[in-house]
C-alpha cells in the first residue's frame, strides 16, 4: 500500500543514515583524540578502571622522583663516609710511623689532629636537602631516614598501603668524632693510637658499607617503580586508546555508507510523487 502521509522507506532510510552519522562521528572522534573511550559515557566501567590506573601511574612517577632524590642523599653520605675512611687510614699510617723511635711525635700528633678536624668538618657538612646521614640527629632531629618506596593497592578494597625504606644514620658524630683516640706523645701511645684507629676505621667501613647497601636498594626500587609506571601507561593505552588503522578504515567505509544512505533517502522521498501518475 502506498501512502502520501507515511513514507516507510524514507523512515528506514533516515534511521539508517542517523546510525551511519553516529558511527561516523565516533570514528572522527577517535581519530582526532586518539582514544576509543574518551569519557565515562563511552564505557563507564572501562573509563573508571583507566582513571584509577592513571592515578597510580602518576603516583608512581612522583614516587620515582622522590626515590631519585633519596638515592642522591644516601650517595652523598656514602661519599662522605668513604672520605672519612681514607682520612682514618692516613691517620693510622702516621701513627704507625710514630711507632719507630726517632720520629717527631708532636708533628705526628699535629697532623692527626688536623685530619680529625677535617673528619669533623666532613661529618657536619655531608648533607643534602637538609638530611645528614653521618650525624647523630641529622634527619629532622632523628636518626632514621624514611623513604616512600611504593603504594600497594588492595584488589579487594582498592585501598592503598604505603611501603617505605628506612635508612639508619651511620652516626659518625658519635662513633668516630666522639670516639676514643689516644694522643701520641711517645712510641707506646703511638701503639695505642693505632689500636684506637683500627676501631674507628672499622666503624667507618661498616657505616660506608651500610650506606652503600641502602643506596643500592633505593636505586633498585626506583628502577622497579619506573618500570611499573611504564607498564601501567601501556595498560591504560590498551584499554582506552583507539586503533588508528582500524578507525581510519572504518571512517572510509562509513563515509561511503553515508553517501549511499543520502541517495537512498533521496530515492525514498521521491516515492510519493510517483502516485501522481495514477491521476493522469
Amino acid at each position: 500500500m502506498s501512502s502520501i502521509l507515511t513514507n516507510n522507506g524514507a523512515i528506514v532510510a533516515l534511521q539508517t543514515l542517523k546510525s551511519i552519522n553516529a558511527g561516523l562521528d565516533k570514528a572522527q572522534s577517535e581519530i582526532s583524540t586518539g582514544k576509543s573511550i574518551a569519557n565515562a559515557q563511552d564505557n563507564a566501567a572501562i573509563w573508571a578502571i583507566s582513571k584509577v590506573m592513571e592515578t597510580d601511574q602518576a603516583a608512581f612517577k612522583t614516587i620515582q622522583s622522590g626515590l631519585n632524590v633519596a638515592e642522591a642523599t644516601v650517595a652523598t653520605a656514602r661519599a662522605g663516609a668513604e672520605q672519612v675512611t681514607d682520612l682514618l687510614n692516613e691517620m693510622k699510617n702516621l701513627a704507625l710511623n710514630a711507632g719507630t723511635d726517632g720520629f717527631d711525635y708532636d708533628k705526628v700528633q699535629t697532623d692527626i689532629t688536623a685530619k680529625m678536624a677535617q673528619i669533623t668538618s666532613i661529618v657536619s657538612g655531608t648533607q643534602m636537602n637538609g638530611v645528614n646521614l653521618l650525624s647523630t640527629n641529622g634527619i629532622d632531629g632523628g636518626a632514621t631516614f624514611t623513604v616512600l618506596a611504593s603504594l600497594d593497592r588492595s584488589v579487594a578494597t582498592a585501598a592503598t598501603t604505603s611501603n617505605t625504606i628506612v635508612v639508619d644514620s651511620a652516626d659518625f658524630e658519635a662513633s668516630i668524632v666522639g670516639g676514643t683516640l689516644t694522643a701520641i706523645t711517645d712510641r707506646a701511645t703511638a701503639d695505642t693510637a693505632v689500636h684506637d684507629l683500627e676501631v674507628l676505621i672499622e666503624a667507618a667501613v661498616n657505616g660506608a658499607a651500610d650506606l652503600g647497601s641502602a643506596g643500592k636498594r633505593i636505586a633498585d626500587q626506583s628502577d622497579f617503580v619506573g618500570k611499573l609506571a611504564d607498564s601501567l601507561k601501556a595498560g591504560i593505552g590498551s584499554l582506552v586508546d583507539a586503533d588508528m588503522e582500524e578507525a581510519s578504515a572504518r571512517l572510509q567505509a562509513l563515509q561511503t555508507q553515508q553517501q549511499l544512505g543520502i541517495q537512498s533517502l533521496s530515492i525514498a522521498n521521491q516515492a510519493p510523487s510517483s502516485i501522481l501518475a495514477l491521476f493522469r
